[in-house]
């Protein structure tokens, strides 16, 4: 149910056409809420539906024209209410985890390449990360909604600061191949 609430707080934050919307889910919300292009149409035919978004009024319509959406009453309503409603967190699935626990029983043959892999790519999401917010979350803005959405940007750097280190650790633990060699 989190991709309705997700377009309707990007909604909130901008009035956008339905283009507008997937190119910022590439740029932001879709670093911790991913959605094809042709499931935010979707959403955003279900939503104006539903009575929670409709097509801004032009003055004149033209064929092909791009709609954007704005938010109503019932939109901001629904939103409030899903922000206000306990949810428990959900258990982590990965199968990373997995295969080392695996690699433990029958080898770890082909898995130090990998998480090297994953290290480089964890670390060039870091980085992105950090332009992100020298970018966009200079010192100074200290309004409630940008040190909200710093906040969300800061639990990615954690993450992926996690990430690197718990990686590092991962492949210092692995057995040398040399100490298996027959």
């Amino acid at each position: 149910m989190s991709l309705p609430h997700a377009i309707l707080t990007a909604l909130l934050e901008k009035p956008s056409s339905g283009l507008d919307l997937t190119r910022r889910f590439d740029k932001s919300i879709g670093y911790f809420w991913s959605a094809t292009h042709q499931q935010i149409y979707r959403e955003l035919g279900k939503l104006e539906a539903e009575g929670f978004i409709r097509a801004q009024p032009t003055e004149q319509p033209t064929r092909g024209q791009r709609k954007s959406y704005e938010v109503l009453p019932a939109g901001r309503a629904e939103l409030g209410r899903w922000t206000a409603a306990a949810q428990d967190p959900k258990p982590h699935r990965d199968a990373l985890f997995l295969r080392l626990r695996a690699a433990a029983v029958v080898g770890t043959a082909g898995l130090e390449a990998d998480l090297r892999r994953h290290l480089d790519l964890h670390r060039g999401q870091l980085a992105e990360y950090e332009e992100i917010e020298k970018r966009d979350f200079p010192p100074g803005d200290d309004s409630p909604q940008v040190r909200l959405q710093h906040l969300v940007l800061r639990a990615g750097i954690e993450l992926e600061t996690f990430w690197i280190q718990w990686l590092t650790e991962a492949l210092a633990e692995l057995p040398d191949p040399a100490e298996h060699a027959p």
